[in-house]
């Protein structure tokens, strides 16, 4: 096993790390921006290191840099989290040469799966069902025309070298398809500096499914269970669950074994999730692989019992899997809800600043993975996620319930949350009925709003205190001030029952 090791990353992810590291007696080292000298991740590891600017290409984006700090501090292996660099071939490559071991795949893996159209054939010569679409980026307006046609409306244009929903464009009408095409490749020029788009049939009411494996370096391939991460925001998932409500066995059995046959037939190796998008008939497409640990990791450890960073430590040091296929056992049911440093009262706009109080939500199966602490100021020049919130119940509602409840104890102040979003999702008919898919957010949007969750039971706590204080001191008389107590306990009353 390795003695040290570097982590090229930053927030919740690096702690993660940091804290599977010190289970594993290996000392982890920190890497900082200008804008992270007081981070979390940076008080927590045994050594850490300055490489830059807060803008990411100066700092946690520069291979360079991150390859010369691993060589100062002698560390063995680089984890780079999600995000920066984690899928890029050219840092695996860089430790390659270096003779530093990359805690994730090979460049070859990363290289086929990181351009789309390539993964695409890839995973049609293995037999793995794909979304109707082309298997090469379009070359001009004339071939667009025709092969659009070919598919059929409504479809989506995408960019071949990347995802997050930059350079993606979703076409109804032929009259719409040109001028898609041209934003569609002009953000794909501007985000990953590649203007290539292919197009893809548009499937509808889709699930977004993913498939958890992990592959080590003697064959082995196993599937950890599916993850449901269709609550998306603008193709940003919010909150993400397992199991799937919407999967029978069935098609998840069948879901899990194509994830392996997908992994193997690139020579995948470390952690890693096949994603597909599932139609309303339960029907699969192969959509991508994220060749890395994914934010949503937690759910599956808390259903497994398995932890995914230490297998990932372990893969990386030649170990091989401890486990077989057969002896994977998901139990109970979990969820998770990022925490962003949003106001979903104002279109979700960034709140950075400085956090002036946290209380963190506790208790049986409540898990908090977090990048902050009282005090800390929340930066603007990176991803605005604070913290995943994960519970665990032995059932669905009772997973939900416990998140809910975990949901009213989180406290931050000084900064706009998202917890106030969550609180209205988890209240909705259709996600207790788990009927949603990924247009279950732009459609909530529609929905008239509704009173801020936490302001709306501070303004009853505060008439409450008014009332007491009027009844001592006399200001209220003829028992309206008793009237009034009893009215604002019954609205607090109610109010916690809806949480």
């Amino acid at each position: 096993m390795f003695k040290k090791i570097l982590i090229a990353n930053r927030g919740e992810i690096a702690v993660r790390v940091i804290r599977a590291c010190r289970e594993m007696k290996i000392i982890p080292v920190a890497v900082y921006s200008e804008a992270d000298r007081k981070a979390l991740h940076v008080r927590l590891a045994e050594e850490a290191y300055f490489i830059g600017e807060a803008k990411p290409s100066e700092s946690y984006l520069h291979v360079e840099k991150i390859i010369a700090t691993a060589k100062r501090c002698g560390a063995e292996a680089i984890h780079p989290g999600y995000g920066f660099l984690a899928e890029n071939p050219r840092l695996v490559k860089c430790c390659e040469e270096e003779g530093i071991t990359f805690i994730g795949p090979p460049s070859e893996p990363l290289e086929v799966m990181g351009e789309k159209t390539s993964a695409r054939r890839k995973m049609a010569a293995a037999g793995v069902p794909i979304i109707p679409g082309t298997l090469e980026s379009v070359a001009d307006e004339r071939e667009l025309r025709e092969k659009a046609r070919e598919v059929g409306f409504p479809l989506l244009l995408k960019a071949s070298a990347g995802g997050g929903g930059k350079g993606l464009r979703f076409v109804q009408k032929e009259k719409d398809l040109l001028p898609a095409f041209k934003l569609a490749r002009s953000e794909a020029l501007s985000s990953f500096a590649d203007p290539a788009v292919y197009i893809e049939k548009y499937i509808e009411e889709p699930h977004h499914i993913e498939i958890q494996i992990l592959a080590d370096n003697f064959g082995s391939v196993v599937y950890l269970g599916e993850r449901e991460c269709s609550m998306q925001r603008r193709y940003q998932k919010v909150l993400e669950e397992t199991p799937s409500p919407f999967l029978d066995e069935e098609t998840r059995e069948a879901m899990g074994r194509v994830a392996v046959k997908a992994a193997a037939s690139i020579g995948y190796r470390n952690a890693g999730t096949v994603e597909f998008v599932v139609d309303r008939d339960r029907k699969f497409y192969f959509l991508e692989v994220n060749a890395r640990l994914q934010v949503e990791h937690p759910i599956t450890e808390m259903v497994t019992g398995i932890d995914l960073v230490k297998c990932q430590l372990e893969i990386a040091a030649g170990s091989p899997l401890p486990f077989r296929q057969e002896e994977v056992r998901p139990q109970g049911h979990s969820m998770e809800c990022r925490i962003m440093a949003e106001d979903p009262f104002n279109d979700f706009m960034p709140s950075p600043g400085k956090i002036v109080y946290l209380h963190t939500p506790a208790g049986l199966g409540v898990r908090d993975d977090s990048g902050i602490y009282e005090g800390y100021e929340v930066p603007l020049d990176y991803d605005p996620l604070l913290s995943k919130l994960i519970t665990w119940g032995k059932t669905r509602e009772e997973a939900i319930l416990r998140m809910r409840r975990a949901l009213s104890e989180y406290q931050v102040y000084g900064i706009k949350t998202t917890i106030p979003f969550f609180q209205r999702i988890l209240l909705h008919p259709r996600f207790l009925a788990g009927a949603y898919n990924t247009h279950f957010i732009a459609e909530l949007e529609k929905e008239p709003d509704r009173e801020d969750p936490a302001e709306e039971i501070a303004a009853l706590i505060a008439a409450g205190i008014k009332s007491r204080r009027d009844a001592q001191t006399g200001v209220s008389s003829h028992g309206k001030s008793k009237e009034k107590n009893w009215r604002i306990q019954g609205r607090l009353e109610n109010f916690a029952k809806r949480l």
